[in-house]
Order: structure tokens, then sequence, then C-alpha cells
């Protein structure tokens, strides 16, 4: 279904169901560990959190791959090649992708999927005056999940799907290789993937990033909680859970926690599950993975990375993949 935006574009919603979304809380939370999806991040107040965290000194990943954007977009360009449609997934303020739009040959379309339906709505009516001859088409979409584009974006056309931010690194191994051949099905033969990749490297670096001394990245944690209460009608005493985030070297990752501070129950959908004072929810994983781990994935569906580029400290990677030949 698309609701007009205004009178040249429309949104094509595919938002999952509330029921569904449920559903999910309520079996994540039966897990061990007890987990929530990160999805929950990003309402308005989720996105507007992030938005001020990427703009902090100890989260490097957005300036980063910001300087690899801004040196290498002559060849990032070259690469991708005229009239290509660009998907998103997770187009966020659109601030990188503001940088690539203006770097291409005659761009075919513009097509962001993101779940946060009021920041993906302004980001579309943005990009929508400063492109005015781009067909843009925003979805309001879980990129975790298959969805369908065809209506969007004609069979023949050169597709590039393009994953910035390192949110790839959100997923499980093994959700990572279902992403990436999701993707891979998305682009075909013809197409590639532009996706950002953050790296391993030392633990004074990258847990600072998830532990600012402002406590932003404590708020978007527990916020999720607050968005979770809104849309599925459960009662988490916010003020009960506190922040952590650690990062395991041993999984090449950061692990984003919700600890329960006292003993208390949590309402949902007619059930009442018990948290213990001091259990976890964990909310994010964050990987940090040494290329050649990252090359293995690709390998096992069928990708390869065709050009890397990387930013001075060679922290942070912008990858170019196409299907093996």
């Amino acid at each position: 279904m698309s609701t007009p935006i205004h009178n040249q574009i429309s949104l094509m919603n595919l938002e999952p169901a509330v029921d569904d979304l449920t559903r999910e809380v309520v079996q994540s939370l039966q897990e061990t560990p007890r987990r929530l999806s990160c999805r929950f991040f990003y309402d308005k107040t989720g996105a507007k959190l992030f938005s001020k965290i990427c703009d902090l000194k100890e989260y490097y990943l957005t300036r980063t791959e910001l300087q690899i954007m801004n040196e290498y977009l002559g060849d990032i360009g070259h690469c991708i090649g005229p009239e290509a449609a660009i998907i998103e997934f997770g187009s966020g303020s659109g601030q990188k992708t503001e940088l690539l739009l203006e770097s291409l040959e005659r761009p075919w379309c513009y097509a962001p999927v993101d779940i946060s339906r009021e920041q993906l709505i302004e980001m579309a009516e943005r990009m929508s005056v400063r492109f005015p001859d781009l067909w843009i088409q925003p979805v309001c979409a879980d990129y975790n999940a298959p969805f369908n584009l065809d209506r969007v974006v004609e069979a023949d056309a050169r597709r590039i799907v393009y994953f910035p931010g390192s949110t790839i690194g959100n997923l499980a191994p093994e959700q990572t290789v279902a992403m990436l051949g999701r993707m891979k099905g998305l682009v075909g033969d013809r197409g590639a993937i532009l996706l950002g990749l953050d790296l391993a490297k030392s633990r004074e670096i990258i847990e600072p990033a998830y532990n600012d001394s402002e406590d932003l990245t404590a708020a978007f944690n527990l916020n999720a909680l607050r968005h979770v209460n809104r849309v599925t009608g459960t009662n988490f005493n916010i003020s009960a859970f506190e922040h952590r985030a650690i990062y395991r070297p041993e999984h090449y990752r950061v692990e984003m926690h919700l600890i329960s501070s006292a003993n208390q129950r949590v309402r949902i959908n007619g059930q009442s599950i018990r948290f213990e004072k001091g259990e976890h929810i964990v909310t994010e994983y964050s990987h940090k993975y040494p290329l050649e781990v990252f090359d293995r994935l690709l390998t096992s569906v069928g990708l390869r990375r065709v050009q890397t580029w990387f930013d001075r400290n060679r922290w942070f990677s912008l990858q170019y993949i196409q299907a093996s030949t």
C-alpha cells in the first residue's frame, strides 16, 4: 500500500503489523539470553538520539565513513556507473546518501528502506528537494526480513544495494549470511552491494563509542523499552533498567545490554515475565570483523569484494561487492 507524502512521492508501506511485533517481543524475551530486536531503537526519539550519537567524539564510525566517502567519491561513482537504481537499507538521516547521489551519473531512482516511518518521510521529502529530477520511492519496511521491490525497480534495472554505517554488524553471523543472500537476490548478477563495515581493532577505541561520556547511548538503549511499551502495550519500568555495552573480542562484537536493577515483572500480551535483579536483555550486537572473517561470509553466499576503501587509520571499510563469477 502506498501513502501519499506530497504530490511528487508516496510512501510504500510494508511495515510489520503490531500483532507480529508483539509475538516477536514475547518470543525474544523468553529466549536465553533474553533479547529485544534493535528495530525498537528507531522510533522518532531514537532516530534523533542516534543522530546526536553520530556527532560524538567517541563515536568514530560516522566520521570515518564520511572520510572515506569524501576521499573516494570519484572511484565509488565509477564502480557504480550510470543509470543505477540505488536501494538503501536503513536510510537514517541521509547525510552519506546525499554525497553518494551527488557523485553518480544519471541515477535512475532512489529507494530508501527504513522501519522508522517519521524519519523516512522527512528524509525522502528533503531528498526530493535536493534532487528534484530523481525518482524517489521511500519504503517503510523491516529490511531484516524478505520484501519485494519489483513494483519499485524494474527487473532489468542495474540495482545497487547501499548499506552504510556498518549496520550489517548488528546481525549475528548466520543472520548476516541470510541478509547477504537476500541482497544478492535483490541486485542479481548485473548489480552490486556498497557496504559499510566496521573493522576489528582495540577495545580502547571500540568500547567508548558505545559507553559515551554524555550517556546518549544509554538514553538510546533505554528508549527501546519506551518504544516497545508504546507499540505492544508492555509495562517496562524504564527507571528499573541500566545500560551497559561490552566488547567481546573472541566474538568480534560489542554487546549492548539492558540490566534489570530490581526483581520485577513485565506484562505483555496477557503474560507476566519475571526479571531477576541483574538479569540482562541483549538489545544489539555490533560486530567488528577482520576482513578475512567477513570474506568467508561473502564467499558462503557466492559474493566477493571487488573494491575496498579504508579511512586513514583503517578502522572502517566501504566495500563494493558483486556476485562471484
